[in-house]
């Protein structure tokens, strides 16, 4: 069997994953919480467009099915895991904590990067996710996580060390909740059948447009606040 390793998604998979190394990087070596942001900002510009350039080009492959996990298991999983750490690890030593104070609560953050190997895992045999998620994609997650960092490092927020944990234990449960989110995936572009789509797309161009810096914290939690009410709604119906 043949494998073609070079399509154009599997490109821009591996942008995606590039992206997401050096966010990790940034991170790890300068404490560069605004400039992982970014780049986390372009490995999600990079995986929407893969799975686009697939559907577009007709080339979808099973490679770039295990491609795609491995590089967002990078850019969404362990970045935002290697995130919460070092903000909790600035927020004890802004507290004048000693090390040892600082030790369980900094790998409990690490519960990210678990959670998000398992939602990926499960996505990847679970075929009701063609149309809506279950649990709170990574991708999502991610950008959570890296824009609350960065916003702190800008001494736009102010948050606690235990709140760091609560945040990191709270989004690592939705990753593998059952509650089901829907996805910014076009069947077509007409309105009937994409109004919560196109709605929330409206939505985010105005938070983006009114809050800048604040705007992305506020997408993801619309985003999960509408997800849990329509899976609620739903549920009762069914």
């Amino acid at each position: 069997m043949k494998i073609r390793l070079f399509t154009i998604p599997n490109l821009l998979t591996l942008g995606n994953l590039v992206c997401g190394a050096s966010a990790a990087i940034a991170i790890l070596t300068n404490g560069d919480f605004k400039l992982a942001f970014w780049l986390i900002v372009a490995s999600a510009v990079f995986d929407f467009f893969d799975g686009f350039a697939a559907r577009l080009l007709k080339s979808s492959s099973a490679i770039g099915v295990e491609l795609d996990s491995l590089a967002d298991m990078v850019s969404f999983g362990l970045v935002p895991a290697v995130a919460m750490f070092s903000w909790y690890k600035e927020a004890v030593q802004i507290s004048q904590l000693s090390d040892c104070v600082m030790g369980w609560g900094a790998y409990l953050t690490l519960i990210i990067v678990a959670f998000s190997a398992l939602r990926l895992a499960k996505f990847n045999v679970d075929d009701t996710q063609s149309t809506e998620f279950c649990g709170l994609p990574t991708p999502a997650n991610g950008l959570f996580c890296l824009s609350l960092a960065m916003l702190a490092q800008m001494g736009e927020i102010v948050v606690a060390k235990e709140i760091i944990l609560l945040i990191s234990v709270v989004m690592a449960y939705l990753l593998i909740s059952p509650i089901r989110m829907f996805a910014l995936k076009f069947k077509g572009f007409g309105w009937k059948g994409n109004e919560l789509r196109y709605s929330f797309i409206v939505a985010c161009v105005v938070l983006i447009a009114a809050f800048t810096k604040f705007a992305v914290p506020a997408i993801i939690l619309i985003y999960i606040v509408i997800s849990l009410l329509r899976w609620i709604i739903n549920s009762r119906k069914a």
